[in-house]
């Protein structure tokens, strides 16, 4: 009887053992997992914020690119809308490929292969393909991954970036007054001067959409710089007699998005690690893709769109930046009126005009207006993890326009540089409606 027993229990579990694997089910809720874990690894990094727009584009068009290969009459290939994007390989047979896998794992490797802690990603596809390993599609769907993220790394190992690394550091100009130089607290070099020279997606140049410049320079009190400057000085004086809870304070460091911000105290320092202006708008996306319910493929087609913008604005507003190379309002402010003031935010390192956040966040604002509609509701939940509270929008616009106006009660730009900007990202955003068509 014992045996009888013991010989059906092996029956049952060779039979359990010969059953098919079931289909895995891949939805939007895994790509957005995915990005959160890049942003995550990105902050711990500490990326500028136009490095952090090439570190998101390239996984999102890797991405979308394996989705438009089972429908691409709905989903169109990049191939042929950017000129020198011959497109990704199309897999043998889609009957063994689970597509919304592979476009994930694309993703992973090829945001992998362009951060510095690629471990913190490794484990993390280890515990995600532990679960996915399931399917009898896995092994097949890793390996059109692998190839296509392989075609993508390649193609972006010719967007120029190599070259600008080893490019010479910005040159301080200390006898021209107007040109900018660095700031406190650590005086570091100006960041990313050779972003111009990096390979655009959409524009015909970095200069496509070359802005108006800034306020003539002068000292003269009755000069329009200086009125400009003394607006600068008098919003954040403002906004600190207001008080910490001022909405004005409120606003500015809503917006930071100052990815690495140092404090000194003595002999002590330490920083303070935070997402990217690009990276807080591809969080709104991901909020407002969640919020639609959005397919996985319309989910890959909305990050595809607004990290081709969000990547396009920071490169025109670094043209402009290197370009004016103007100083930036604290070190006037220092020197000319109050050696005691500072601003509300910390000055980034790099020349004033335009604001870049005001440049990427009207593009992000035109290309997200594009994808969900004009007057969209939404609250903006994206600074909870670091202490800041939840801001609510009426459109992408108003985010936008609250966005640029951040800089000035921050006091870290001048007007000019945030209207200049917001018309200069306005037409980078359309620009890429214009000619992206997926």
């Amino acid at each position: 009887m014992r045996i009888t027993k013991l010989i059906i229990l092996v029956f049952i579990l060779i039979g359990m053992g010969c059953q098919p694997k079931k289909e895995i089910v891949v939805n939007a809720d895994d790509y957005h997992a995915a990005l959160d874990k890049l942003t995550e690894v990105m902050v711990y990094d500490i990326f500028s914020p136009p490095v952090a727009s090439r570190v998101y584009v390239y996984p999102s068009i890797a991405a979308y690119e394996v989705i438009s290969k089972a429908k691409s009459g709905d989903y169109k290939s990049l191939s042929g809308q950017i000129s020198h994007f011959s497109g990704i390989s199309s897999p043998e047979s889609l009957e063994h490929i689970n597509l919304n896998m592979a476009s994930v794992m694309a993703y992973l490797n090829v945001g992998e292969e362009l951060i510095f802690s690629t471990q913190k990603i490794k484990t993390y596809k280890d515990s995600v393909y532990q679960v996915w390993s399931q399917s009898p599609k896995f092994e097949s769907s890793l390996a059109y991954a692998e190839k296509v993220s392989q075609e993508i790394i390649a193609w972006a190992s010719k967007d120029n970036y190599a070259q600008t690394r080893t490019m010479p550091k910005f040159s301080i100009n200390t006898e021209n007054p107007s040109r900018w130089v660095p700031t406190p607290p650590d005086y570091m070099d100006g960041i990313e001067p050779n972003w111009m020279k990096m390979r655009t997606f959409v524009q015909d140049s970095s200069s496509m959409f070359k802005p108006n410049g800034p306020t003539a320079f002068s000292l003269e009190k009755d000069s329009q710089f200086y009125k400009e400057l003394m607006e600068v000085y008098d919003a954040v004086n403002k906004a600190r007699a207001l008080g910490e809870e001022s909405e004005m304070v409120e606003i500015a460091q809503f917006w930071d998005c100052n990815p690495y911000v140092s404090t000194h105290k003595g002999h002590m320092m330490f920083a303070t690690k935070k997402i990217t202006p690009g990276a807080h708008w591809i969080l709104i996306n991901k909020l407002v893709a969640k919020k639609e319910n959005l397919t996985f493929e319309d989910t890959a087609r909305s990050y595809a769109m607004l990290t081709l913008g969000v990547y396009e604005a920071f490169i025109s507003s670094w043209d402009e930046k290197y370009r004016s190379n103007l100083i930036r309002p604290e070190t006037l402010i220092n020197e000319n009126i109050d050696e005691q003031w500072t601003p509300i935010l910390q000055t980034p390192p790099f020349p004033e005009h335009t604001s870049g956040h005001s440049v990427v966040s009207a593009a992000s604002s035109v290309i997200m207006t594009h994808l969900y509609g004009e007057k969209y509701q939404f609250d903006d939940t994206t600074e909870l993890p670091y202490g800041l509270p939840i801001r609510s929008f009426n459109s992408f616009k108003d985010a936008a326009e609250e966005a640029a106006i951040s800089r000035l009660y921050g006091g870290i730009h001048y007007m000019p540089a945030i209207k200049d900007g917001l018309s200069q990202g306005r037409q980078v955003g359309n620009y890429v409606i214009e000619k992206i068509k997926i």
